[in-house]
Order: C-alpha cells, then structure tokens, then sequence
C-alpha cells in the first residue's frame, strides 16, 4: 500500500482542544494512517491510502470538527 501525504492549512486553531478535535476528525477517516498538527504554522499533515480516501474527504472532516481548510 503506498501511502500519500497531504498538509493542510487549517484556519482557527488555538489551543491543544483544538490540536486534539481536528486529530480525532481526521483519524476517523478511513484510510488516514497518521495525522501530525503544527498549531503554530496552522499546518496539519495527513498520511493516508488514496485508493480509501482523497482531499475531499480530509477537509470534509476538518470542516465538520469546526474549522476552515485555506484552499
């Protein structure tokens, strides 16, 4: 299985809540094998299998936690 990576920028993080709420959102997607955030930069990386899940569905995810995903 080759995995992809995806970073996103995701708007209106603040804290460790909110690190914790866009992990959980995105380790729920299936196919997401890892999920790195970097609150300072707004940067969250997404490891994931393409062949289960795309971009689409990651943002979905995020949006749906609560936050803004830039374009």
């Amino acid at each position: 299985m080759a995995l992809t990576t995806e970073t996103l920028t995701v708007q209106g993080m603040t804290c460790g809540g909110c690190v914790a709420a866009v992990e959980r959102a995105l380790l729920q997607v299936h196919g997401v094998t890892a999920v790195a955030v970097d609150l300072q930069a707004g940067e969250v990386g997404v490891d994931y299998d393409p062949g289960r899940t795309g971009r689409e569905e990651l943002v979905r995810a995020v949006v749906q936690a609560g936050f803004k995903v830039a374009s």
